[in-house]
């Protein structure tokens, strides 16, 4: 059992012990590292309960290709609830905590929430997955009325106070429509359009928020540019997973271009 643990660890650490205590902390940073420093706030692990795993590693793909220097973050707070994946249903015995369901993501190599520091950072991005509107926040209870959590809110604001890019796909746009009111963004389209469209609702929420919601298809985002936000609709689409991709690229570029790096 030993010698299977030691292949399967990183060779840096041979054995379970160090793992705990020499993680590094930042993921797939660049050669030089000269690129933009982004950080990445991860809401557990798992489209239902937590970040959809897809969305975050098509931003992770994107910011490798263009060059920057990625840390990964998440609240060390407790899930609203576990979901079977499986079943589609809340498994009502388990509790799980944000922040090690996101190592799960982050191979690891991630920092709590409270130590994100918008000084230290040129751009921030939100993956979405229902973890957005259930650990960072109320909205999928609470609706327009939600509340969002102190640090997620504390990042947006200082990040937006900064100048520096906000990133949001999928739900998590509902974040900034919260916190920074009169921004611009997107979810997608407003009409559920034969079932293409699940979540359309959303877009009168965030109307409701007193953001503006702006309409565009799954490949596309919108750009805030007095805001430096950039938002793109990602999982609100149903449909094939390359289209997602590219529209999480397009965000991604999109925010790198923002930072100026």
């Amino acid at each position: 059992m030993q010698a299977a643990l030691r292949v399967l660890a990183p060779r840096a650490l041979p054995s379970l012990g160090p793992l705990s205590s020499c993680r590094p902390r930042a993921l797939h940073c660049t050669a030089s590292c000269a690129g933009a420093r982004v950080a990445v706030v991860l809401s557990g692990c798992g489209v239902f309960d937590g970040t959809e795993i897809h969305e975050a590693s098509a931003i992770l793909v994107h910011l490798s290709r263009g060059g920057a220097n990625v840390q990964i973050f998440a609240p060390d707070i407790p899930q609203m609830h576990v979901i079977d994946h499986s079943k589609g249903q809340p498994a009502e015995a388990e509790s799980r905590n944000v922040l090690p369901e996101s190592a799960r993501i982050a191979r690891g190599k991630i920092s709590n929430l409270s130590q994100l520091n918008a000084s230290n950072h040129d751009a921030v991005i939100f993956p979405g997955g229902f973890g957005a509107a259930k650990n960072l926040s109320t909205f999928a209870v609470d609706g327009a009325d939600c509340k969002v959590n102190k640090d997620v809110e504390r990042v947006l604001q200082e990040f937006h106070k900064a100048a520096k890019p906000i990133g949001l796909c999928c739900i998590a746009p509902v974040l900034a429509a919260k916190v920074l009111p009169g921004t611009e963004l997107t979810v997608g389209h407003e009409d559920d359009k034969d079932g293409k469209w699940p979540y359309a609702g959303t877009a009168q929420a965030i109307g409701a928020m007193g953001a503006k919601h702006c309409v565009k298809d799954v490949h596309e985002v919108h750009v805030d540019n007095k805001n430096k936000v950039v938002t793109t609709p990602a999982f609100m689409c149903e449909t094939d997973l390359h289209h997602i991709f590219d529209g999480i690229g397009a965000m991604v570029k999109n925010v790198l271009k923002l930072t100026g790096k």
